[in-house]
């Protein structure tokens, strides 16, 4: 893959995102790829003068006005009062637009960009239409089995279910959904980090065991691992989630399998708090999001934690 180009989409516009790429383009000057940011300029710089991060911006309208070690910026247009307001449905056109906008300048040309979004309410923007903004942009790409990546140089992890309820979980496992998973990431490990991913697969019930009839690791887990250790994948499991994370586990793997998002997700932000970044694997680019949202309660206050904004812009810059 040769990137030359991250996208930025700036997301819901009455986030903390404002702050964090302020406090992170005021502190980087040199970029080894082609930023682009994709939003209402108007009031980015309002809140970033409110903030006292501005930058200088390079407002474009096409690709070939994009400059090396600048912003660069698409304007997006939107309706608003103030400057800093409550998150609400208000933005959902807007945010629609950054997308829009975005996915049309990347056509046909995919694999020369990488998307990272700002922080998005789900509640407000998808509607209960979609699980997530994976299943979002999958759906306007027209991709499929895509597959949630939360990703740290030392332990990454991957719900095999995302955004639905526990109680929906048991029925949402099967065979398919494993292999899928398993390829997909070993493949993006692979190709894009240029390393083998050492793969342990997380059981669904407490200890790996059931008293019920049907066992979700005796029926599908297993069966589902010997098949892909024949394939030459380098998995293991499955293993009991409750002690798993403990350090001497941990070392052994690059990448946990879990069945269902907070039986990952909880354990690898313990460990790595904002040092961690969602990639979605299974689009025709590579989107990244950092690994927050958009924290509402502390919009304007300059408090916000910019490091995992930076982490997914050193992981877009590095990869190959």
């Amino acid at each position: 893959m040769n990137s030359k180009y991250i996208i930025v989409i700036l997301g819901e516009p009455y986030s903390t995102f404002s702050e964090i790429i302020g406090k992170y383009f005021k502190r980087k000057k040199k970029h080894k790829r082609k930023i682009l940011l994709v939003g209402n300029i108007n009031l980015l710089k309002k809140q970033l003068k409110k903030l006292k991060h501005s930058f200088s911006i390079n407002q474009i309208r096409n690709l070939n006005q994009v400059k090396s070690n600048v912003v660069n910026m698409i304007d997006v247009e939107f309706n608003y009062k103030l400057s800093f307001d409550k998150i609400s449905s208000k933005s959902s056109s807007y945010i629609e637009e950054c997308f829009y906008k975005s996915l049309n300048l990347i056509k046909n040309k995919s694999n020369n960009f990488i998307i990272i979004n700002g922080p998005i309410s789900k509640k407000s923007f998808l509607k209960k239409k979609y699980l997530g903004i994976k299943e979002y942009l999958a759906t306007k790409t027209k991709s499929k089995n895509e597959v949630m990546l939360i990703y740290n140089k030392n332990l990454s992890v991957v719900p095999l279910t995302t955004h639905i309820p526990i109680k929906l979980v048991a029925n949402n496992i099967s065979k398919k959904r494993i292999f899928n998973a398993v390829f997909k990431i070993s493949k993006f490990y692979r190709e894009v980090l240029n390393k083998e991913a050492k793969i342990a697969v997380l059981g669904l019930n407490p200890h790996c065991e059931t008293t019920l009839n049907f066992s979700e690791e005796e029926k599908i887990i297993v069966p589902s691992l010997k098949f892909l250790k024949k394939k030459g994948i380098n998995i293991q499991g499955p293993f009991s989630a409750d002690t798993f994370f403990l350090d001497k586990n941990i070392k052994k793997y690059n990448l946990v399998i879990g069945m269902y998002h907070d039986q990952v997700l909880t354990p690898i932000k313990t460990l790595y708090n904002f040092e961690a970044i969602n990639i979605t694997v299974g689009l025709p680019f590579i989107r990244i999001s950092p690994d927050h949202g958009p924290n509402s309660e502390m919009v304007g206050k300059n408090t916000s934690d910019p490091s995992s904004f930076f982490y997914a812009m050193k992981f877009a810059e590095k990869i190959s």
